[in-house]
């Protein structure tokens, strides 16, 4: 088994509903082609570096996943169909840092 980190963005105008329903299907598809997620993290509408699909905005949904490249490919075959998403992005890793949270909200400041 490999280990992946999986980013994917989905359009501004996407409801809280829809992106918990993006993330149930490919947790799915995931789960479906013999891969496990490890770890799922929705860091928010963040701004895009440039327009994509004429969009300033993004959701960005981040996952760790374990699972063999069979289900990485049906993941991304998948995301190339759907509307709702901007981009996506998989890298694969030596090892999954489950420790990190990057873009959670500090109460420091």
């Amino acid at each position: 088994m490999n280990f992946y980190e999986h980013t994917l963005i989905a359009r501004q105008d996407v409801s809280q509903s829809q992106i918990k329903q993006i993330e149930d299907k490919y947790i799915k598809i995931i789960e479906n082609n013999e891969g496990n997620v490890v770890k799922f993290e929705s860091w928010g509408l963040m701004n895009l570096s440039y327009l994509i699909k004429k969009n300033k905005k993004g959701n960005y949904l981040h996952f760790k996943i374990k699972g063999k490249g069979k289900t990485i490919k049906e993941l991304e075959k998948n995301e190339k169909i759907d509307k709702n998403l901007l981009r996506f992005l998989t890298v694969k890793v030596k090892k999954l840092d489950l420790e990190t949270d990057y873009f959670k909200k500090s109460d420091d400041q």
